[in-house]
């Protein structure tokens, strides 16, 4: 007869099996998350640098060059793609919700082609490494640490929805002071989630089973560390990106 008395279990087993379960599901979110990565840095390089691709994003017009449809879908699609992996979570398939996520990383690499048009490329990619090292040390300490971090990123999530509505009202008023405060409050609240969306991720593989929900889990978790990299590249390079004369 099998024995069930808990008090009996050896407690070091159990660790070493949260232990194995945190390794297995962060491993998975950090390479669907690097692969991710991966696809978006080689389709906005095509598309700044290939000019067939680069012809595709404008149209000739008699008061010069202006963005194509093409352009304007791609520059919207990403926000269509990122609802349909959040709402359609329990409807779409593994497959399916695999397929979605490296599509809107493509997609999102051909909108981010822009920034080559704007600013040097040196400037880019050292603002890439940057933010490289700024999002592992925030992964990092949001795996290590043993403060509860909920608190905190709800805080930021309020913050977060504070810069979404000045960027929207920084679109009319043209500030550059605005601009610049949203930029700096960007990469904090985003270095903060990086941390909250490890941790999080982390009390979440205790539960692991390998089951199907968790291996969509896992592609949604490498879609929150994906948008938390973006966003702090993105503000970083607001900040100190080098711009074309």
């Amino acid at each position: 007869m099998e024995n069930t008395n808990f008090r009996s279990t050896n407690i070091n087993n159990i660790q070493d099996a949260t232990i194995v379960n945190s390794s297995t599901l962060l491993r998975s979110v950090f390479s669907w998350m690097t692969l991710a990565l991966v696809i978006t840095t080689i389709s906005s390089m095509l598309f700044a640098f290939v000019p067939d691709l680069v012809r595709m994003l404008f149209v000739e017009t008699a008061e010069g060059y202006k963005l194509s449809i093409f352009a304007w879908v791609v520059m919207f699609a990403p926000l269509g793609f990122v609802m349909l992996m959040s709402f359609g979570f329990n409807k779409l398939s593994y497959p399916a919700l695999i397929a979605v996520f490296l599509a809107y990383s493509a997609v999102n690499g051909i909108s981010l082609s822009f920034i080559f048009m704007v600013y040097e490329l040196g400037s880019i990619f050292n603002v890439f490494l940057s933010s490289v090292a700024l999002f592992a040390v925030m992964a990092i300490a949001g795996y290590t640490t043993k403060t509860d971090l909920t608190k905190m990123g709800s805080l930021l999530m309020i913050g977060l929805i504070g810069i979404i509505i000045a960027s929207v009202i920084n679109i009319f008023m043209q500030s550059d002071k605005m601009s610049f405060i949203c930029s700096i409050l960007g990469v904090i609240i985003f270095t903060g989630l990086t941390a909250w969306d490890v941790q999080k991720i982390k009390n979440l593989a205790a539960e692991d089973d390998g089951s199907t929900p968790f291996r969509k889990l896992a592609v949604m978790g490498a879609l929150n560390l994906y948008l938390d990299f973006i966003n702090i590249f993105l503000y970083l390079l607001r900040l100190f990106g080098g711009r074309k004369d």
